[in-house]
């Protein structure tokens, strides 16, 4: 690649060694100093006067630092007359702040893309967007790559019966996402969406008279007891062991309203979203797919952010069988030690391929239908 120069940032290290290596070239040589008020400062090592520069930087734990970091090497190889210069964003930061949630709210992603823009980048790579009309963010031209074949990929590797499965989207946002993947892979697909109207479970005590049950709600007292069972054929008296506490559940419905759409009897439920994170409602969503025969769940995702103990959550969950993302975000060893369900699968093929072809002018069209 003649003419062409790869800088890393410190965000993912691994991902950019990864991709240099693939390329067959050497990273251009930066030192990011940090003074005791937190500023940084940068210095490159080597001429990129009229090169073809890349820079790759993702987002992180540290997502601040990182940003201002990517926008520090932008500006500074602008300054120093590179030729082009094109952002490589695995994960774009902010990107789940694509829209206002409420009236006094801010559209961030808007910001960071006004941002770079300002910094001087010329094109962006990035990979999954959180929504595709997100590339009318930027004024500079945007290619947002897909991890869908690399999922696909995975999926035939580990699973040869994927046919006879199911990919389920847990909320209706991600209904598109989940059909494309079906559709590629030739599985059937289903939604989960929760019904907020549905009332919460009541509570319900069974109490046995010799050989007759009664059904009595959870809230009546004790002494109303003797009167509501007058008319049993036995009338001996209660004690503890004859009473037994439970809780009426409509197996259709989760205790938070989820609503399963589509048939998982009997089949492996692969449930599939961009960003992989909080594990609240994916744990919930494969409780309720367990309930209504599915014979086990694989989360399948993009973006690992998983912050926090998000991998311990995980690991806990009986529901979960296995967690599979892409590298494209950082996880670091000692966060991957947390769970022994975790996969990953490498997407450095994919964008040091990218990079290989916008520096020759081609297409990166092939990119979007084959996993490398």
């Amino acid at each position: 690649m003649r003419g062409a120069k790869v800088l890393g940032g410190s965000s993912h290290p691994d991902l950019t060694e990864q991709i240099v290596d693939r390329l067959g070239i050497q990273l251009v040589p930066v030192t990011f100093k940090s003074h005791a008020n937190h500023e940084k400062t940068l210095e490159i090592h080597q001429s990129i006067r009229n090169q073809d520069v890349f820079i790759i930087q993702s987002g992180s734990d540290e997502i601040n630092d990182h940003l201002m970091e990517l926008l520090i090497m932008i500006n500074t190889c602008r300054a120093s007359s590179a030729g082009r210069i094109t952002a490589i964003l695995p994960y774009l930061p902010y990107s789940k702040q694509c829209k206002k949630k409420k009236s006094r709210g801010a559209v961030t992603a808007k910001l960071v893309a006004n941002m770079l823009t300002v910094a001087g980048v010329d094109h962006i790579i990035t990979l999954d967007l959180h929504h595709d009309q997100m590339q009318g963010f930027f004024s500079k031209p945007v290619d947002n790559l897909l991890a869908e074949p690399t999922l696909c990929k995975y999926v035939m590797q580990h699973y040869p019966d994927h046919q006879t499965g199911v990919v389920v989207s847990k909320n209706p946002g991600g209904v598109k996402r989940v059909t494309s993947l079906s559709d590629r892979l030739k599985m059937d697909f289903a939604l989960i969406h929760q019904d907020k109207s549905v009332p919460k479970p009541q509570r319900a005590r069974v109490v046995t008279t010799g050989s007759q049950n009664h059904l009595v709600h959870d809230t009546m007292s004790s002494e109303s007891l003797p009167q509501l069972l007058a008319t049993s054929s036995s009338t001996a008296a209660l004690d503890d062991s004859d009473v037994q506490v439970l809780e009426v559940i409509d197996t259709a419905w989760h205790e938070d309203g989820l609503q399963l759409v589509g048939d998982v009897k009997g089949r492996v439920a692969f449930l599939v979203d961009d960003m992989i994170d909080a594990p609240d409602t994916f744990i919930a969503a494969a409780k309720l797919l367990l309930r209504r025969g599915a014979t086990k769940v694989v989360v399948l995702g993009t973006h690992g952010i998983l912050s926090n103990d998000a991998l311990a959550e995980f690991e806990k969950a009986s529901s979960i069988c296995e967690i599979a993302v892409t590298n494209s975000y950082p996880i670091p060893p000692e966060k991957r030690a947390m769970s022994t369900k975790l996969r990953i699968m490498d997407i450095s093929g994919v964008i040091a391929e990218a990079i290989r072809r916008t520096h020759n002018g081609e297409s990166i069209s092939y990119l979007f239908n084959t996993a490398i």
